[in-house]
C-alpha cells in the first residue's frame, strides 16, 4: 500500500497501486472525506472507467443526471465520457478503481496545490480546468 496521503479541501487520498506499476492497467486509492468536504465540479473521464466502492458514511453521486447514493458494500461505475459529481454531508470513504490505470496522484498533488494555494479564498476556477483538463477529465462547464 502506498505511504503517501494527499489532503485537500476536506480529503485525504491514498494511492494503493498506481498504474504505472501495473502497466497503465488499473489504479486503485482510497478516498476519506470529512463532513462537508468540497467536492469536485462535475465531469468526465476521457479515457478511463471509474468503479467506487462505498467503505463507510454516504456519498451522493450524480451520474448522467441519475442520483445514487453510495454506502458501505454499494458499488458505483462511472464509464468514460459520463458527466458525475458527488457530494459529500456527513464523513465517508469509498476505495476508487480507474481502468485503464490512467488516473495518478499527480492529478490529486496539484489540485491540493491550487486549492490548498487559494486559503480562505475561492480557488482559481481557470487553474483546476486546467489542471483537470491536463489529467485527462472534461469539466461539464455551463453553456451559458
Amino acid at each position: 500500500m502506498g505511504t503517501e496521503v494527499i489532503e485537500a479541501a476536506g480529503m485525504r487520498i491514498q494511492f494503493l497501486i498506481e498504474g504505472h506499476e501495473t502497466n497503465d492497467s488499473i489504479s486503485i486509492f482510497r478516498c476519506d472525506f470529512e463532513a462537508g468536504a468540497r467536492s469536485p465540479m462535475p465531469h468526465s473521464h476521457d479515457a478511463f472507467d471509474e468503479t467506487n466502492y462505498g467503505l463507510s458514511g454516504e456519498i451522493t453521486f450524480m451520474v448522467d443526471g441519475v442520483r445514487h447514493s453510495l454506502g458501505p458494500g454499494d458499488v458505483l461505475h462511472v464509464p468514460r465520457g459520463v458527466v458525475h459529481g458527488f457530494g459529500v454531508k456527513e464523513a465517508a470513504s469509498i476505495l476508487a478503481i480507474s481502468t485503464p490505470g490512467l488516473f495518478g496522484s499527480s492529478y490529486f498533488r496539484a489540485m491540493a496545490d491550487a486549492l490548498n494555494a487559494a486559503g480562505d479564498g475561492p480557488p482559481d476556477r481557470d487553474l483546476l480546468i486546467a489542471i483537470q483538463k491536463q489529467h485527462g477529465l472534461t469539466p461539464a462547464l455551463p453553456t451559458s
